[in-house]
């Protein structure tokens, strides 16, 4: 790769919308800047919000930026769950919402340290291949559990069956598994913060400096 290539260097933040998958919105970018890009976490092709990458030089910071924890808002359909925990899915299961005294309990349970299930439509691997390829090939298998950490956990609106909520949650928490274990799926997902960084600042024609950006992570 030429050393352009290398060049600029920086952290860029976008918000990306509904439909492309982040790796599109990664290509993009680095058609744009002709520097080598990567990224510290994707989102699923109907989520948006934020995505942090980065450009040229700054793509060997990336062991820096993966484990920031992160904040979402989502909308949960508790009326039936779907084969991949979001609307993109088929309708499974399909039953009557819970109350909002359940609800809050079952909210309960999932603050803190939860072992959940890795959603089936997922990019981890499985005897080698990713898990949503063996999904969309019909084949089924046991997903692994893991320990996801959730900071904080806020319903902010619960109507007809929908729940609003907000979270906070440890790099490798899969919303989805939450909304499985509440027996709904996601029909909205947007995130609004990786780390010390906000969906307000998000610029694709910005680049953050690596130094200011490391800066920011202490």
């Amino acid at each position: 790769m030429p050393p352009r290539a290398l060049h600029p260097s920086g952290i860029i933040l976008v918000d990306k919308p509904a439909g492309p998958t982040s790796f599109a919105v990664v290509a993009a970018t680095r058609r744009t800047t002709k520097a080598r890009t990567g990224h510290a976490g994707t989102l699923d092709p109907f989520a948006t919000g934020l995505l942090l990458l980065l450009s040229g030089s700054a793509t060997r910071l990336q062991p820096r930026f993966v484990g920031l924890q992160k904040r979402y808002s989502t909308a949960i359909d508790l009326t039936a769950r779907t084969t991949t925990g979001d609307v993109d899915g088929e309708k499974v299961d399909e039953h009557e919402p819970p109350d909002a005294g359940e609800l809050e309990t079952t909210l309960e349970g999932l603050r803190g340290a939860v072992e959940l299930p890795i959603p089936a439509a997922s990019a981890v691997k499985i005897g080698g291949e990713r898990a949503y390829a063996l999904h969309r090939r019909g084949i089924a298998v046991e997903m692994p559990v893991r320990t996801m950490h959730v900071h904080e956990l806020r319903l902010d609106a619960y109507e007809r069956g929908v729940a609003r909520l907000d979270l906070l949650v440890s790099s490798g928490t899969y919303v989805r598994a939450i909304a499985e274990a509440l027996g709904g799926h996601c029909t909205s997902l947007r995130r609004t913060e990786i780390g010390p960084f906000g969906i307000d600042e998000a610029d694709a024609e910005r680049i953050i400096a690596p130094a200011e950006a490391l800066a920011r992570l202490t």
